[in-house]
């Protein structure tokens, strides 16, 4: 497998630059460094089955991407490919002469105004994620089947484990039957020796067990499990649990210490996104440098309601519609001038 380090190594890179928080002048004493390229593979691993479209660090901090991959994405105008057409001087790390024959005029079209405010709205979503797992956190300790289960019994019902307590039953010693035509129901059976299967073998089972049941024996009561709470129980664990394993403990804390709810940085890329939209519409080129650093900041600080936030990002989405219809841009990138200048890259790249 290709790594960063070969790349380096073998002089494969044609570019290299600081992207992100610290391109964006958005950057605190807490940001990382990333780094995005570009690199062209030599001819023989190019034509082989052994192309590699792009490779990464362990953290994802570096990403570089072959040629091809490259050009493929600012062809669709991808938000964080197509910022690297005028990202700072300052944070141009390597730049190798081939690149001057990428223009942003060939590539900056009206797709922007769907690239750039879908990407904005994805980390909408992903704030109102995160505030919904602080607002709702899940005990650690999982719920097992029994949380879901209910026993109806006369003309009353109870939660399964009251059930078993009023009677001093154990689950081990119940037996389950379906009933035709009644989903996720069962004929409770119960016997003092282990004859039956219980309700679950283990803690973490995905589902209640049946059991055999001798002909003529009379159930104690009619279980119902709610077999698709339960489900939706499970995923949610699993990914709350997930996410907290592998967040980002000091964006964590940020988030928690201005008690708004919210992944304020996501919300800070959605206006980011949105406001270099409409500077493209308008300006015709991308300022990745912003000069409106104090209110993207602002944002990041909790300084704002979570919904008030949305409404303004809405609004602005709403705005570009108008703002691309009199844009000045190409409706989007020409496929054979785009095309031609690949190949020109990698014939000159070769040829030399």
């Amino acid at each position: 497998m290709l790594t960063i380090e070969q790349v380096k190594n073998n002089g494969w890179l044609i570019f290299e630059a600081i992207v992100g928080s610290k391109a964006y002048g958005l950057n605190t004493v807490s940001s990382d460094t990333d780094i995005r390229g570009v690199f062209i593979l030599p001819k023989d691993e190019f034509y082989s089955l052994d192309y590699t479209p792009q490779v990464s660090n362990e953290t994802n901090d570096i990403v570089y991407y072959e040629l091809r991959r490259f050009i493929e994405l600012l062809s669709k105008n991808n938000p964080n490919i197509i910022e690297l057409l005028n990202i700072p001087e300052a944070c141009v790390l390597y730049k190798h002469q081939i690149m001057d024959l990428v223009k942003p005029e060939m590539f900056l079209s009206k797709l922007c105004e769907q690239t750039f405010a879908k990407y904005a709205f994805t980390q909408i979503k992903k704030a109102y994620g995160l505030e919904k797992k602080i607002v709702n956190p899940m005990d650690e300790k999982r719920k097992s089947i029994l949380d879901f289960c209910y026993v109806y019994v006369g003309k009353e019902s109870f939660g399964v484990e009251a059930f078993l307590k009023r009677n001093n039953y154990t689950q081990e010693k119940i037996g389950l039957a379906g009933v035709k035509h009644l989903k996720d129901c069962y004929n409770l059976y119960y016997a003092d020796k282990e004859v039956y299967n219980g309700i679950f073998h283990k803690e973490d089972s995905n589902d209640i067990c049946l059991s055999n049941i001798p002909k003529g024996e009379m159930p104690v009561g009619l279980l119902y499990f709610n077999k698709d709470g339960y489900s939706t129980y499970c995923k949610q664990y699993k990914e709350y649990w997930d996410w907290v394993e592998k967040r980002n403990e000091a964006r964590y804390n940020t988030t928690m210490s201005h008690g708004k709810n919210y992944d304020s940085k996501n919300m800070m890329h959605v206006f980011r996104l949105l406001l270099m939209a409409q500077e493209i519409a308008i300006d015709g080129k991308i300022n990745v440098r912003r000069n409106d650093r104090e209110f993207l900041l602002a944002i990041k600080n909790g300084e704002f309601e979570y919904e008030d936030l949305v409404e303004r990002a809405t609004e602005s989405k709403e705005g570009l519609t108008e703002a691309y219809a009199a844009a000045d841009l190409i409706d989007k990138p020409d496929i054979n001038i785009v095309n031609q200048l690949l190949i020109k890259m990698r014939d000159t790249y070769y040829g030399k």
